[in-house]
């Protein structure tokens, strides 16, 4: 008998403790999720105080931690200054014990100083993910997850790091003839400028791939007996933009061959081609052309 009324007791005991638990875990991430709205999508920075925060709120980053609250909220005034038209969105939050996960994303446009970055314009649409420790019911410690590339790339800070490849295919499509993937690697909305000075630049700008083969593309197969693209290298820039130097080893059909420098300037956004500069010696084009 004492050994069942024992064992009743610890099985009563540990399912007091675990609904307790619950219950803490339950209202620590209401109290979170509440606490992080106010903050990033109204802007009430002040909520990062003793009430909710633990003194020595710590936010995992490299190259050192921030510590404190008020370090804390300097970090965090980073985003309400350098971004307008903010929505932050927490897409899952679960918990258990005195930690709690959180799935989320933000939104805005990077309207004025971010950690010393001037203002680009650029609106960021961006997901991650937080770790969190909680002490006594507060904030005590937060990790945040994301791809800082994208997030960089789409502030336009640094290039999408595929934009090399999508040029480097599109040459090599060239190449070989193979118009269709040449025009499937362009946005329907592609922005095209030929070097002024050069005959096909009558219809600048070019706008959409259609455009493209029919007033340059089509062009170039008509009057050339042949038109290739030598000693290309690409170089990657900022702002989503790839700078191709080379050379056109090419031949009218009537009978004048050219061999010309050039330079090509694609613009990029989500991995499609938005716009194309041409820079050339028309001078040497004209020549061969109307000789």
């Amino acid at each position: 008998m004492k050994k069942i009324t024992l064992l009743l007791a610890i099985i009563l005991t540990s399912t007091s403790t675990s609904f307790a638990q619950k219950n803490n875990i339950e209202k620590d991430i209401k109290m979170y999720t509440q606490v992080w709205d106010d903050i990033i999508n109204k802007g009430e920075i002040d909520k990062i105080n003793t009430t909710y925060f633990d003194t020595n709120i710590t936010a995992i980053t490299s190259p050192e931690n921030i510590v404190g609250i008020e370090d804390f909220k300097a970090f965090y005034q980073n985003y309400l200054t350098g971004f307008s038209n903010v929505t932050f969105t927490i897409i899952d939050v679960f918990g258990q014990g005195d930690k709690i996960v959180k799935h989320w994303n933000f939104k805005g446009k990077h309207t004025g100083d971010f950690f010393g970055i001037p203002a680009t314009d650029k609106m960021v649409d961006i997901d991650g993910v937080t770790l969190v420790k909680m002490k006594k019911g507060k904030i005590s410690q937060e990790q945040d997850f994301l791809d800082n590339m994208v997030f960089l790339s789409q502030l336009g800070l640094v290039s999408y790091p595929e934009n090399i490849n999508t040029i480097d295919s599109l040459y090599k499509s060239f190449a070989i003839g193979d118009i269709p993937s040449v025009l499937a690697a362009m946005d329907s909305e592609i922005v095209w400028n030929e070097a002024e000075g050069n005959s096909y630049a009558d219809g600048n700008p070019y706008i959409g791939p259609d455009a493209v083969i029919n007033g340059v593309f089509a062009r170039i197969g008509a009057d050339h007996e042949y038109f290739k693209l030598k000693d290309i290298e690409l170089h990657e820039m900022s702002n989503d933009q790839v700078l191709a130097t080379l050379r056109y080893d090419a031949k009218y059909k009537n009978d004048n061959a050219y061999n010309a420098q050039v330079a090509h300037l694609w613009t990029l956004k989500d991995g499609k081609i938005i716009a194309f500069q041409q820079y050339v010696d028309t001078k040497k084009l004209a020549d061969a052309e109307n000789k």
